[in-house]
């Protein structure tokens, strides 16, 4: 791929993620906890195409000569998914940050002035071969409002394509907008 191919890629991206963003930002709280539930049953449902992608990895990892605890760190079991998933359920627990009042106070002449919590906007996370990480980041963009654009370590590719093709599809199937998590690609 070369500069110009990255720059449409990446602003295309951005673009999509802008517009999944806006509703993102206007959804309640219902639907954006039940939506990391879904979320969570989503990677447990699609445990067998994950773990295969993982697995994938894993060999080329081994091939290319990857260290054992980098290894470590890729390598996903049914245990390990499930303990993924589970943070996403723990994520829904929490309360929701957007429109929380962070302090207050009243000028001299009457005027109340209040910082509310507010999402970013879209957020874009580049990160090393930890399939862990892209569920985390990709649920917490969602309880706080946020689109994720996730761009993890080229070792973990298969396993990160599996993990956000579930996580959109759960998306999907709450109305709100797959674009809201995508993964960046490419050389």
């Amino acid at each position: 791929m070369n500069d110009v191919e990255a720059h449409e890629l990446v602003t295309a991206t951005a673009r999509s993620a802008r517009v999944a963003q806006r509703s993102l930002a206007r959804a309640p709280r219902a639907v954006k906890d039940a939506a990391l539930e879904a979320m969570a049953h989503s990677l447990t449902e699609h445990t067998e195409a994950i773990l295969s992608a993982n697995a994938a990895d894993l060999e080329r990892g081994r091939q290319g000569g990857m260290k054992p605890g980098l290894l470590d760190r890729l390598a996903l079991d049914s245990g390990r998914l499930s303990a993924i998933a589970d943070s996403l359920r723990e994520v829904a627990a929490l309360p929701d940050p957007v429109g929380q009042v962070v302090d207050g106070s009243v000028m001299p002449n009457g005027l109340r002035v209040r910082r509310v919590r507010v999402p970013l906007g879209v957020v874009g996370m580049i990160y090393e071969a930890r399939p862990n990480v892209t569920v985390d980041a990709a649920g917490l963009g969602l309880k706080s409002g946020n689109a994720m654009i996730l761009r993890g370590g080229s070792a973990a590719a298969s396993t990160n394509r599996a993990l956000v093709g579930a996580l959109r599809s759960a998306l999907r199937q709450h109305g709100l907008p797959e674009d809201a998590v995508q993964l960046l690609e490419g050389g």
